[in-house]
């Protein structure tokens, strides 16, 4: 049987562009929201030779996230899942955000589990924005209840969001959002390493894509002043560090996040942090 990779988001530039390389060894199981997209996706992956089949999903729904990877399963064993499903500040309101990218987040993880064998490989996209987050707003009570109350825990992470002026409620549900993403995918590692699986996390900067490029007026762009390499990332560069992960190569690879932003955060000072929130 085949080896399949389930990609969440990818119809989209960075899991589309995903699924180019894994469909190279593997048959690609695509989800996205939108039909359409995913059908021009599913068209050009084909056109390419690669072996590939779209589901539709809603990842904000637990039982549409379990029939995705039934489905993805019922040609050959799932061994990679690479997540990019997500939604940026300018895309929702908080709330939105939040349901989106965290709890479609326990989602994913815990539907990769219950199929996880020896060998097999989850890669949960971030973003630098939660490795922006100050360690007192970062409300670690609320994440411990991913795994007992996602309802409660949505709750939380909501009203954390909401705290400040309502213009910057979206970008704060953002970066909470990315930072409980890195450190869900750390604390489920044991959980994984138990069945001989892997977890990790990769959190992109300023990249171009169609998500990139909405943000880039509102913080994307002012990144580049802080960055090592003074231009976006491409969508085939962070491919290539997404399929890399989620393959069988980087065997000792897990419970860690990878930051793959140009030298962004590593030019970037609290100075230059307050200096951005004041201009947003």
């Amino acid at each position: 049987m085949p080896k399949t990779a389930v990609i969440t988001g990818g119809a989209g530039g960075m899991g589309l562009a995903t699924a180019r390389i894994l469909g190279h060894d593997h048959r690609v199981v695509i989800s996205d929201v939108n039909g359409q997209r995913l059908d021009d996706a599913v068209t050009e992956l084909k056109e390419l030779g690669v072996e590939a089949d779209g589901v539709v999903c809603d990842i904000t729904d637990r039982a549409a996230v379990t029939a995705l990877f039934t489905r993805a399963g019922e040609s050959g064993p799932v061994t990679a899942v690479v997540h990019t499903a997500g939604v940026s500040p300018q895309m929702g309101s908080a709330d939105t955000i939040i349901r989106i990218n965290a709890l479609g987040t326990i989602h994913v993880t815990q539907a990769a589990l219950a199929v996880a064998g020896e060998g097999f490989a989850l890669v949960n996209v971030a973003s630098i924005a939660g490795h922006m987050l100050p360690g007192f707003l970062i409300p670690k009570r609320a994440y411990k209840l991913a795994d007992v109350d996602v309802e409660r825990f949505t709750q939380k992470l909501v009203a954390a969001a909401s705290r400040g002026p309502k213009a910057s409620r979206p970008g704060s549900a953002y970066s909470l959002s990315k930072n409980f993403v890195i450190w869900y995918s750390q604390r489920q590692a044991a959980a994984f390493g138990a069945k001989g699986a892997r977890i990790l996390s990769v959190s992109p900067g300023s990249f171009d894509t169609a998500m990139g490029r909405l943000e880039e007026a509102s913080g994307a762009g002012k990144l580049l002043d802080h960055a090592a390499l003074k231009r976006f990332g491409r969508a085939d560069e962070i491919a290539e560090l997404l399929a890399f992960c989620a393959g069988d190569r980087p065997g000792y690879l897990t419970g860690t996040d990878i930051l793959c932003d140009g030298g962004t955060r590593a030019g970037l000072t609290l100075k230059g942090m307050i200096a951005m929130a004041r201009g947003a």
